[in-house]
């Protein structure tokens, strides 16, 4: 079996550092406030340019200046090709099981097109190329959310034990954690409130952690995957796009009817 089962776990173990570290390691003397004095930041002596709604917590002011920026930059771009490897062999293990399906097309289409608004949301940081990043961001949150979504419906359609349908019923779970908070994320990033910024700010976080603990549950599946799962994807590379698995099956079923009429 190839070596699959890492790649999820991979993704798990990257992103969050690619996030959460240049917060962590930002001096006091940043604009942005670190983690350590960020609860005294907007005191009375603090510095008043941390308090302000262009400084608010969020993923995209994790790493605007260097040398956040290009830790946060290689992560994003690390992640984002992790993201097009997951999405190709999830394409490649429900295609070897359930054989051509457009639900399937659809999920690595939206894993793609998620992986290349993360490359945008890394490489164009939001107070240097702010039109750039946010549709970079909103390529890639979408997407996403469509991703894991799709991919949910999958796992219900290729359930046949008790324990495919457990991993279902969490997959829809965290599916339903991530529509909530991407929605809340959203509403409250656009109002002028400094508090309810904040709770985007705590929304947006919720969701890329929810997404990546959902990315960690293709590890059980992935490990299933053998050079034979390949060589399924490079024989439907090949074979006419079709999502009926039976559609070949009358016309070889009238050649053979022709063939019987001749015999007789």
């Amino acid at each position: 079996p190839a070596p699959a089962p890492g790649l999820p776990v991979g993704i798990q173990g990257m992103m969050p550092p690619g996030g959460g570290a240049p917060w962590l390691q930002a001096p006091p003397a940043r604009p942005f406030a670190p983690r350590r004095n960020y609860n005294q930041s907007c005191g009375v002596d603090g510095p008043g340019s941390c308090c302000t709604l262009d400084h608010i917590p969020l993923v995209s002011k994790c790493g605007t200046l260097p040398p956040e920026s290009c830790f946060f930059s290689l992560i994003c771009s690390l992640g984002s090709f992790m993201v097009i490897l997951v999405g190709l062999l999830r394409y490649a293990h429900v295609l070897e099981r359930v054989g051509p399906s457009l639900l399937n097309t659809l999920g690595l289409a939206t894993g793609w097109l998620c992986a290349a608004g993360l490359t945008m949301v890394g490489n164009f940081q939001v107070d240097h190329a702010k039109v750039l990043h946010y549709i970079g961001a909103g390529v890639a949150f979408p997407t996403s959310m469509l991703f894991v979504f799709l991919q949910s419906v999958l796992t219900y359609r290729m359930a046949k034990t008790r324990g495919h349908y457990w991993t279902g019923h969490l997959r829809s779970i965290l599916t339903a954690v991530a529509f909530i908070t991407l929605v809340f994320s959203g509403v409250f990033f656009i109002q002028e409130s400094f508090v309810l910024q904040h709770v985007a700010a705590l929304c947006e976080w919720m969701f890329i952690i929810d997404v990546l603990v959902f990315y960690g549950t293709f590890t059980f599946e992935f490990g299933a995957i053998s050079t034979d799962t390949f060589l399924v994807l490079l024989k439907a590379s090949r074979a006419p796009k079709s999502y009926k698995g039976e559609s070949s099956l009358p016309g070889t079923a009238c050649i053979h009817g022709t063939e019987g009429l001749a015999m007789v």
